[in-house]
């Protein structure tokens, strides 16, 4: 035997063991676990599940104060006594979601805001609100412009050969498919903005494929729009122009970014 390798061995004491598991305890302590992020959702959604509920019970019991409103004043039928309960169902969906929206959001941002790095958080934190101001934009631009144009062009085009009658159910239909996709297209820039302040975005690359991005676009406003060409051409200019505004605003971010680094050079 070695007398050397005894010396040389470093004695450990009980002091130091226990320590070092109670600091492996107390980072296992801090480290969220699986469970945890569970139950935070679960309290979120939960949270958000009553909200959206609240308001649903209100606009369900006041919905004869927002009939005039949806219906704009058109004759519609029911074909049965069920249709009439999916009508009004619908439409309070609709609007306590609209109500909601901002409560969603925020429970929302509660929970992945742990989970974010800075950039992102300081995005978010900044642009939320303008975010919602472009979806209620978006919004009112379908329900102010799209949906009556569309309209009255699809009832006068069947007006020349056939009697018109609109069911409550495919008015439903007809004016969230008018008004929703809509308002998510309008979020365009604050996605452009989000995916430039992470870097996976740049303005030489949305200008590069800027006419394929148009051909995309004159496919989704084709496919969230009723089938005919006036609608996906009115959905599809401001689309263009958003993408368009999209560009001059990431070029403007990528400048300040640019002043920004060389004044930390400085």
């Amino acid at each position: 035997m070695d007398p050397v390798e005894n010396h040389n061995r470093k004695n450990v004491s009980p002091l130091d063991s226990s320590e070092k598991h109670a600091t492996s305890n107390d980072k296992a302590e801090n480290d969220p676990t699986l469970v945890e992020h569970l139950t935070d959702l679960r309290k979120q959604l939960i949270k958000s599940a009553f909200v959206f509920l609240f308001f649903f019970i209100v606009v369900f019991c006041t919905i004869n104060l927002w009939f005039p409103f949806i219906t704009r004043g058109h004759e519609l039928i029911v074909l049965g006594p069920l249709e009439v309960v999916t009508f009004y169902m619908s439409i309070s969906t609709a609007l306590a979601f609209g109500l909601s929206l901002p409560f969603l959001c925020h429970f929302l941002w509660q929970f992945v805001k742990p989970g974010l790095l800075e950039r992102e958080s300081q995005f978010l934190s900044l642009y939320s609100p303008i975010m919602f101001l472009l979806f209620i934009g978006g919004l009112s631009f379908g329900y102010f412009i799209v949906n009556p144009l569309s309209y009255d062009f699809l009832v006068s085009i069947g007006k020349v050969n056939f009697s018109v009658l609109i069911s409550a159910q495919e008015y439903v239909r007809f004016l969230l498919m008018t008004t929703m996709p809509v308002g998510l297209l309008f979020e365009l820039p604050i996605v452009a903005m989000f995916l430039s302040a992470i870097g996976l975005l740049t303005s030489d690359t949305m200008k590069k494929t800027r006419k394929w991005s148009y051909v995309v676009l004159a496919v989704i406003s084709a496919l969230i729009t009723p089938p005919d060409f006036v609608s996906q051409l009115i959905v599809l200019i401001p689309m263009i122009l958003l993408y368009e505004a999209s560009i001059f605003i990431v070029m403007q971010g990528e400048r300040r970014a640019k002043k920004m680094e060389e004044v930390s050079v400085d």
